[in-house]
Formats: C-alpha cells, sequence, structure tokens
C-alpha cells in the first residue's frame, strides 16, 4: 500500500481506501471541504481484491478489516487520530472543518438521521443487491427480488423526500448527501430505472455536477478492475472474512 505522490512538507491526512462506494464518500467530503488530493491529503491503495484490508498494519487502525480509514497527524488538541468507518469519518471531518453538517440542534439531526438511513440501511441493502445481481455464483431468484425490491422501495424513499427538498436533509447540501450519492451511481445494476423517480433523478445529477463530486469519485477508479477473479471474490465474499479475528 504505497500513497500518492505528495510534495508538501507539512504531513497530510492519510485515506486508505479503494473506488468503492464508501471510500469514494470520504474522497468527496475532503474535496468538498477545500483538501486537495497530493498536497493535503493522500488517497493509499488497499486493494481489496487482493486482500490488502487483512494486513496487520492496516487492521491496527482499522480493525473491522473495512474500507476506508484515515490517519490525520493533526487531530484534537494537534495530536494523532485514525478513524475507520466512512459515516465516522464523515462525522469527523465535518466536525474538523465545520461544514456540511449543521450547527442547530435541530439542523444537526435532520441530516444525521438520513446519515443514519444511508448506513443502516441504503447503504447494506444495495450492497446485497450487488452481490446477488452481480457476483453471487449461483442465481437465486429469491434473493434478487428481494433486493431488488428493497433498492426500488429505498429509491421510493429518496424520491418522496426530495419532491419538497433540494438536497436529502432539506435546503442545505450535507454530509447525507455525501454519505448517499455514491452508493446510487450504478442504479442501472440494482434493477433501477432512474426516470420512475423524478426527483431523485434531479437530485443525482445536480450533485454529480459538482466540481468536488466529480473529482472524488474518480480517486483510485483507474485501479479498480472488474471482479471476475475467484481468489478475489473469495477474499471479499467468502471463508477469509470469518476467519479474522481468530
Amino acid at each position: 500500500m504505497k500513497p500518492l505522490k505528495n510534495n508538501l512538507t507539512k504531513e497530510p491526512i492519510k485515506v486508505y481506501s479503494w473506488a468503492t462506494p464508501n471510500g469514494h464518500k470520504v474522497h468527496i467530503m475532503l474535496e468538498e471541504c477545500g483538501y486537495q488530493l497530493g498536497r493535503d491529503w493522500l488517497a493509499i491503495p488497499v486493494d481489496i481484491g487482493a486482500g490488502d484490508q487483512f494486513k496487520p498494519e492496516f487492521l491496527a487502525f482499522s480493525p473491522n478489516n473495512k474500507i476506508p480509514a484515515i490517519i490525520d497527524p493533526y487531530g484534537p488538541n494537534g495530536k494523532l487520530i485514525s478513524v475507520f468507518e466512512s459515516g465516522a469519518i464523515l462525522l469527523y471531518l465535518a466536525a474538523k472543518t465545520g461544514k456540511f453538517l449543521p450547527k442547530s440542534t435541530r439542523g444537526k439531526f435532520e441530516v444525521l438521521q438520513w446519515l443514519m438511513f444511508q448506513m443502516g440501511g441504503l447503504g447494506p441493502m444495495l450492497g446485497q443487491n450487488h452481490h446477488f445481481r452481480l457476483y453471487a455464483p449461483e442465481k437465486i431468484e429469491y434473493a434478487i427480488n428481494r433486493y431488488t425490491n428493497e433498492a426500488k422501495r429505498i429509491y421510493g424513499v429518496l424520491n418522496q423526500q426530495l419532491k419538497d427538498n433540494q438536497y436529502i436533509a432539506g435546503k442545505t447540501y450535507s454530509i447525507a448527501d455525501i454519505a448517499i450519492f455514491p452508493w446510487t451511481r450504478n442504479w442501472k445494476n440494482q434493477g433501477i430505472e432512474i426516470n420512475d423517480y423524478p426527483y431523485f433523478k434531479e437530485w443525482f445529477e445536480n450533485v454529480g455536477d459538482r466540481p468536488a463530486v466529480r473529482r472524488g469519485v474518480e480517486v483510485l477508479a483507474s485501479l479498480r478492475q472488474p471482479l471476475h477473479d475467484a481468489k478475489a471474490k473469495e477474499l471479499l465474499f467468502g471463508f477469509s472474512q470469518s476467519r479474522q479475528g481468530k
């Protein structure tokens, strides 16, 4: 895992990541906050298809063997801090920069409920949708239907929320939008017809046009390969996962 080139003497934030929706959340957030790749932050590839996520040096600060994770040399009180889990990283960066999370109690929880919606529902359900539609070794009709229908339900929830709101949590762009957008980029593979969700479609296109979003989703994208290799699938979905920590 070698970081991308850094030209600064000041130590940047190190982002251990891969070109996945959860990785792109953090890439987008950093770019939206004004951090510049290669200067203020480094993208350190963790090739999850090659098993980099199981290396001891990564597990030392990301014990759940999942990307992304960050190391900020200038954390609270000026001391180094590491943070894993993409939602926690978004919250950390929002607190560090004062951006994309309202300061009022009401506004904050309006955003946080949608962040939890992504982390507890949208992400896991669309992840299962991807797995059974694209990666499962056998096509199980019940599973495909189950998670395709759940994806349609979730997009319906988003569409209804966006009917009267410019952004997911209201009038202001926030970490809720940053968390949700990367997971919805592959709507075609999720069995979704985007024109069935016009308010979502408008939001999706508007968010996708943001310069920081366009930059964020390109980070590490050139390194990712289609998941056809049996060994890579085993590392991601098989016995190797269950053996960690034993």
